[in-house]
């Protein structure tokens, strides 16, 4: 590389790391200004879809999932704010693939059915919303609700027009489908009859297990869930200047890492919600108290080392200590002797930045 190509690499990464928050105050600022306005306006454009919707029980699921999963949109859209000149691309494709994400999980654990065909056809939405080449399907082929006047339909199709317009997501492209690959299977797998979903799980666990050796099958799982990966992507899809291997790097660090670390905190904090109606839960599948701390810790610390190998680590380290204060400063914890000890062990010598993230979580709870 000349001294000429040299400088201009570290000029063209010095302009777009200005775009990118390092510091807690800076991020915050950009959500409360930016992301939740905007978040909030997308989702209302979406509740009126759903309210149209002429089926009575995707129209329920729909309307709930956003009623109850508000929070997942918010948080994805840490991720749009990295790139405000972006962000009019980035936040809707974000609010729409999440809300498909919510609104499937809420068809598939409330579901009338256990069929994993009708689970595998609902998921396809997913795998078509991040092909922006790919046709519509019939996703309701094979459960008996069916009319949704176009809601899903338009979700996906939002999707792939957003798609369209990131520069760089043809390079992104394989990585965010194995990660949505990964997430249907998990979806399907979890959701079948109670009496075979661990024995799925299990033979699923089988074919990936040897890429991920320092993970337990049901950590694998739990990262499978996540959709951070998949923001992260597309955040680095709108960067023309993407790097193949910058792709590679993002996947390492967030799957199964930062990934994982995401829902065995969402996990974690639904036990006894998910051990009333029945629902499979991978926190569970811990011997005891001091082994749930142990592992989390463990993949807390995995994925800051892995993060600090990305551009922009400090981003990186937000989105980490952002994860562990959203989740355990939710009223559920308070509510759960075990998780709440759990919690405390979790948050014991927190770093002031997590404390910082703790606090503005609780406040964004207050005026959602």
């Amino acid at each position: 590389m000349s001294k000429a190509e040299a400088e201009e690499r570290c000029l063209s990464r010095r302009n777009s790391s200005a775009d990118v928050p390092q510091r807690p105050i800076g991020l915050m600022l950009r959500v409360y200004r930016y992301a939740l306005p905007e978040v909030r306006e997308q989702l209302r454009h979406w509740r009126d879809k759903a309210e149209a919707m002429p089926d009575p029980e995707l129209r329920k699921q729909a309307i709930a999932s956003m009623t109850s999963k508000q929070f997942h949109c918010e948080g994805g859209s840490v991720y749009a704010v990295a790139n405000l000149s972006m962000r009019h691309v980035l936040i809707p494709l974000i609010v729409a693939f999440q809300t498909i994400s919510d609104y499937l999980d809420n068809l598939c654990d409330r579901s009338t059915s256990l069929d994993p065909e009708d689970f595998r056809r609902l998921h396809q939405s997913m795998l078509d919303a991040v092909d922006p080449a790919e046709p519509l399907h019939d996703y309701y082929e094979f459960r008996e609700e069916k009319d949704d006047a176009g809601y899903l339909n338009e979700l996906v199709k939002t999707c792939q027009a957003s798609l369209r317009l990131l520069p760089s997501y043809p390079l992104a492209a394989d990585s965010v489908r194995e990660l949505v690959g990964l997430y249907c299977d998990l979806q399907v797998y979890k959701h079948i009859h109670r009496e075979l979903r661990e024995d799925a799980l299990l033979s699923w666990w089988e074919k990936h297990r040897g890429r991920f050796p320092a993970v337990a099958w049901n950590e694998f799982a739990a990262a499978t869930g996540s959709t951070l990966g998949v923001f992260m992507l597309f955040l680095a899809a709108s960067d023309p200047k993407l790097q193949p291997e910058t792709v590679r790097q993002i996947h390492e660090a967030y799957f199964p890492y930062i990934c994982g670390l995401h829902i065995l905190l969402d996990y974690l904090i639904d036990q006894e919600e998910d051990l009333a109606g029945g629902d499979l839960n991978f926190c569970s599948y811990y011997d005891n108290m001091d082994r749930t701390v142990e592992r989390i810790a463990f993949i807390v610390e995995e994925a800051k080392s892995k993060s600090e190998q990305l551009e922009h680590p400090g981003f990186h380290r937000m989105i980490i200590e952002g994860l562990l204060a959203l989740y355990l400063s939710d009223p559920k914890v308070s509510k759960q002797r075990q998780v709440k000890t759990i919690s405390r062990k979790l948050m014991k010598d927190s770093p002031l930045m997590r404390l910082f993230f703790f606090i503005n979580s609780i406040w964004i709870r207050k005026t959602s």
